[in-house]
């Protein structure tokens, strides 16, 4: 639904009837609906859709009336924060049902309506008349913020924080400056967010660009005997002490949200002088602005799910329910993001555990004689590989570390999904022990993306985790700045040039290693079924290039904790040590002038020795 709809809407209400009566009785009707959708779950697949329909229809009345009867509307006393509260809802709205859908249009839309509260200052009027009105007015600017940080509208974002800041200033002289601390924290976040993730970070889209990106129909077709699976949803969920956030969104989320999206059509980025309707509500040509964004000809967006720190009884019933409704041809992506444990359960709760594992699996053969019995503290239990996966204490905390069983994830806790096709992304310290889940599964073999054990070492800085966010999720999803980052490079825009001839380099290096894997004749059934989806597709060929450079990056050279892996295993043609890889990482690391922090193989064409022919271009 749209503004056009809206403003189509043919209402016909009794004259007898005050003008004014029945508006507040729209008011009153919209408000009890609003507050029933607002709780619900963003994740069940077209579930709230009829929900959110219903509701929309009263915001269509609703603000089609009071355009109609503005002016007697005013003179009954209504006031202009209480048509940017209409507005706002309205925005809310079409946040909520991209968050369910990842639709883009509905996420554009929120923009529109809230650009337009922004335009209008709907809520300027009442900053000084109530402590209530001042809280209105910051709440809006926050979810604007949000708005524009998941649209990638970067001078927007700067806009609005600058308006917050000085509209929390006023507030501060008016009020009493006690009751803004938590919005002094709101604003410590956002700048906090936004000097993580800098202009450098964006350089390129994070979402797939089919300017930048292989057009789905050009990727090479596998054998015609593997069934082609899609990527339908994804789980995207972090845990990390003082992690960089914003409200309830990650900076590492934030990332492989965009990165399993597609990149609207140029004309997004397109100005335009918009202009406003007779009423004061967004004109028609917002509206046109709003469908000129999106493509058609592009499949829709991943469903995704993200949960800030979830409880794992809620983590574990969002997976369900996504496994439950998960199309056939689907493939769902679980993304976590968290400190790890190893090592650290003693034997007695190693035998509590494997017994409850036993007793819960749904595996026959699991308590027969004839099961391998493990390295468990009872042995003669006879149980598999999957009731043992969790002798070391191997896990993801999602709480306090106090409470181990209630606040971890465990890669058993998995298991059971493993009846649908899982890609799976672990981004912790303790990620190894997921790797136990392979040979473990239920019904379909899981693909795996295991973080290094251990922290990359970042040139020029000491932290526990990057400035800029966990490095691993930076090579997956930006890996050009990952690359970067790594050699201690910031970026500038005199280096714009340099950036350039890397990001040709590097894509056009992907698309061959792509080409590779789909004509490898021994590329695992796991990686062949997904390889003609782009997201899932481009996440694996990025996983390669941050395997490759790790390893023949000096201070990571041959230590196992600071490489990743992936499961089951990859062809031998794009190990680390093989030529096309080495090649890469070299070419890459003298464009930068690096090559002396790589370890160096005398068969490998540098730049300069390459003859014409082999001169790097970008894929059409």
């Amino acid at each position: 639904m749209s503004q056009q709809h809206i403003n189509s809407t043919n209402l016909s209400y009794s004259s007898s009837i005050p003008v004014s009566e029945v508006y507040w009785s729209l008011v009153e009707k919209a408000d009890k609906k609003f507050s029933k959708i607002r709780d619900l779950p963003y994740y069940e697949r077209n579930r709230y859709d009829t929900y959110f329909y219903k509701v929309f229809k009263v915001y269509t009345q609703l603000w089609k009336f009071q355009q109609e009867n503005r002016e007697k509307l005013v003179e009954a006393g209504l006031k202009r924060y209480e048509i940017g509260e209409i507005a706002s809802r309205i925005a809310q709205l079409y946040f909520g049902q991209y968050m369910r859908t990842s639709d883009m249009s509905y996420l554009s839309e929120s923009y529109i309506f809230y650009e337009a509260i922004l335009t209008r200052e709907y809520f300027r009027d009442g900053l000084h008349q109530h402590l209530n009105l001042a809280n209105k007015q910051l709440r809006f600017l926050a979810r604007f913020l949000m708005v524009c940080l998941v649209l990638n509208r970067r001078e927007m974002v700067h806009q609005l924080v600058n308006q917050l800041k000085m509209w929390l200033d006023e507030c501060k002289r008016v009020f009493q400056e006690t009751d803004f601390k938590e919005w002094k924290l709101v604003v410590q976040e956002i700048v906090r967010f936004l000097k993580a993730d800098t202009a450098f970070m964006n350089i390129r889209p994070l979402r797939y660009s089919l300017v930048l990106d292989p057009r789905p129909d050009d990727l090479p077709h596998v054998s015609a005997s593997v069934r082609s699976l899609k990527l339908r949803d994804a789980i995207l969920s972090s845990y990390h002490h003082n992690e960089i956030k914003f409200s309830e969104l990650t900076l590492d989320t934030f990332r492989m949200l965009q990165c399993l999206e597609w990149e609207p059509s140029g004309s997004f980025y397109q100005s335009s002088n918009i202009k406003t309707g007779q009423n004061g509500g967004p004109g028609p040509s917002r509206i046109n602005y709003s469908q000129d964004i999106a493509d058609p000809s592009l499949p829709p967006n991943p469903r995704k799910a993200i949960l800030y720190r979830p409880s794992v009884t809620h983590f574990l019933a969002v997976l369900a329910t996504i496994c439950e409704e998960l199309p056939h041809d689907g493939v769902l992506l679980i993304y976590l993001s968290a400190s790890g444990a190893r090592n650290s359960i003693n034997a007695a709760e190693n035998i509590n555990r494997n017994f409850q594992s036993h007793t819960i699996s749904s595996d026959a053969t699991s308590a027969s004689p004839l099961s391998s019995p493990c390295n468990s503290p009872n042995p003669t239990l006879g149980l598999n590989k999957g009731d043992c996966m969790d002798d070391l204490g191997g896990c993801l905390h999602f709480g306090t570390r106090g409470h181990r069983g209630l606040n971890c994830i465990y890669p058993s806790d998995i298991i059971p999904f493993t009846r649908r096709p899982l890609f799976i992304v672990i981004d912790s310290d303790g990620s190894e022990a997921f790797k136990a889940i392979k040979g473990s599964e239920k019904g379909e073999p899981a693909a795996l993306l295991i973080s290094p054990s251990s922290t990359i070492p970042i040139a020029g800085t000491d932290f526990s985790r990057s400035p800029s966010g966990s490095s691993f999720t930076i090579f997956l999803t930006a890996p050009l700045q990952a690359f970067c980052l790594l050699l201690g490079i910031l970026g500038s825009e005199n280096e714009m040039d340099t950036y350039t001839e890397a990001e040709k380099l590097l894509s056009s290096s992907l698309n061959d290693w792509g080409s590779t894997l789909a004509t490898s004749d021994n590329l695992d059934l796991v990686w062949a079924q997904i390889l003609r989806d782009p997201f899932l597709r481009r996440l694996l060929l990025r996983f390669l290039f941050c395997r490759a450079v790790l390893t023949l990056y000096k201070p990571t050279f041959n230590k196992k904790e600071f490489l990743p892996e992936c499961m089951p295993s990859l062809p031998d043609s794009l190990l680390p040590t093989s030529t096309i890889c080495r090649t890469t990482v070299l070419q890459m690391a003298h464009i930068f002038g690096a090559t002396d922090r790589f370890i160096l193989s005398e068969e490998i064409i540098l730049p300069e020795n390459r003859p014409e022919d082999m001169e790097v271009v970008a894929p059409s």
